[in-house]
């Protein structure tokens, strides 16, 4: 197990590759790479994460995932390929980088019209993402999100009995923002869950920080040691939830400290 923030967090602040350097001047061991954009998606920028990354280790990458991944699934052909090509360039990126896990969104749910999901199919071509991240040493982990088809307990079982391969990216998060209990979730990934990203509340459910709001973390650690967890415990904040660098770092020093004591 081990701990350390995504790039993500950084937005706003920092570009993709200042981010990393920051990061790594700081300390941070291992981090998830947070790619902005098409410009990203090669093996040029990958070998530039890849020289500005220092010591910090690359667990995952995550793409801007509106820009192809719902499109994968596309019933367009041209559009589906398209989309693949895209994908290649990213797991280039990510494999120079040294990326194990790719933090997958998915088919997002853009009308508010019932969807009624071809797990066949979706999984068809969900095996064909796992099989070509394989190439690229990186190995697919599905994000539940609450704007996409993970989204509701039972979407990725019915993936992973079709399919071989898949990992987990828990969210905690996009659970309370999903109105499930986190903790479903975990139930359902169990063993898979590869990367987990972090974030708290307030009393007033404004977010924060780790270590500075209402949730139980020690409740949320013992609940991923009890299915077997391994992976990355990864803080996943926004611009907003923070004023300055040292309180990013702070709250990495605290989850780390808290899950020593859990794990």
């Amino acid at each position: 197990m081990i701990t350390g923030i995504s790039t993500a967090s950084l937005f706003g602040r920092f570009k993709t590759e200042e981010a990393i350097k920051e990061l790594n001047n700081n300390g941070v061991k291992h981090a998830e790479v947070f790619l902005e954009s098409y410009c990203e998606y090669n093996k040029k920028f990958g070998k530039l994460i890849a020289k500005k990354k220092g010591e910090t280790e690359i667990h995952s990458v995550h793409a801007l995932t509106t820009q192809f991944e719902p499109q994968l699934y596309s019933l367009n052909e041209r559009a589906q390929e398209d989309s693949f090509k895209i994908l290649e360039g990213f797991l280039k990126a990510g494999k120079a980088m040294g990326a194990k896990n790719y933090t997958f969104h998915g088919s997002a749910r853009f009308k508010k019209t019932p969807i009624k999901i071809n797990f066949d199919r979706h999984a068809q071509i969900t095996q064909r993402i796992i099989d070509t991240c394989a190439k690229y040493g990186i190995n697919l982990a599905y994000e539940n999100v609450h704007w996409n088809y993970y989204n509701y307990i039972g979407f990725f079982d019915e993936l992973r009995k079709r399919t071989n391969g898949l990992k987990g990216t828990f969210d905690i998060k996009q659970a309370r923002q999903s109105g499930i209990d986190y903790s479903e979730y975990i139930k359902e990934m169990g063993s898979d869950i590869a990367t987990v990203h972090l974030s708290d509340i307030d009393e007033n459910g404004k977010m924060c920080l780790v270590g500075k709001g209402i949730t139980d973390f020690n409740e949320v650690f013992k609940k991923l040691k009890d299915v077997g967890f391994d992976g990355a415990l990864l803080l996943e904040a926004y611009q907003s939830d923070y004023e300055n660098m040292n309180e990013l770092y702070d709250s990495l020093k605290y989850v780390s400290e808290l899950a020593e004591k859990i794990f």
